[in-house]
């Protein structure tokens, strides 16, 4: 079996983050979601479980971290081309979100751009060539 990652989140709104994932384009497990938590599929291996802050609460014994005045975590997700950043971005920011950062260029090998999700989580999407990448690399080196 492959290792899988459930990366867990807490959120104000349970219903308002469910739409605002869905206005992306993604689906949710509904084995895993109830009233208190949604499990968002992004891949066959990585989830992110957006858990309401009471059920979130139950697993841990720290304060919630604010998000809108601190970084606990930046989430990254890969995409295949600039212009799939570009639109898992702009859909982002149409369903609610803001910015998080200005879009990053890393010369023609790799291209970001972020924003915070409903609840300030950051999320980045990233755009890599990795093959350029490694010539940039090897002729630095």
């Amino acid at each position: 079996m492959e290792q899988m990652i459930f990366v867990n989140l807490p959120v104000k709104d349970l219903d308002a983050a469910k739409g605002f994932w869905t206005e992306l384009g993604y689906s949710f497990n509904p084995q895993f979601t109830d009233e208190n938590a949604a499990c968002l599929v992004f891949s066959d291996t990585i989830y992110a479980m957006l858990l309401t802050e009471p059920f979130f609460k139950t697993f841990t014994k720290k304060e919630i971290a604010d998000a809108s005045a601190s970084t606990e975590t930046i989430i990254a997700l890969s995409a295949e081309s600039r212009a799939r950043v570009d639109e898992l971005a702009d859909k982002a920011l149409a369903a609610g979100g803001t910015p998080a950062y200005e879009p990053q260029e890393y010369g023609d090998a790799m291209y970001s751009r972020s924003f915070q999700d409903l609840d300030h989580h950051i999320w980045e999407v990233v755009w890599m060539d990795v093959e350029k990448m490694q010539e940039q690399g090897a002729a630095q080196g």
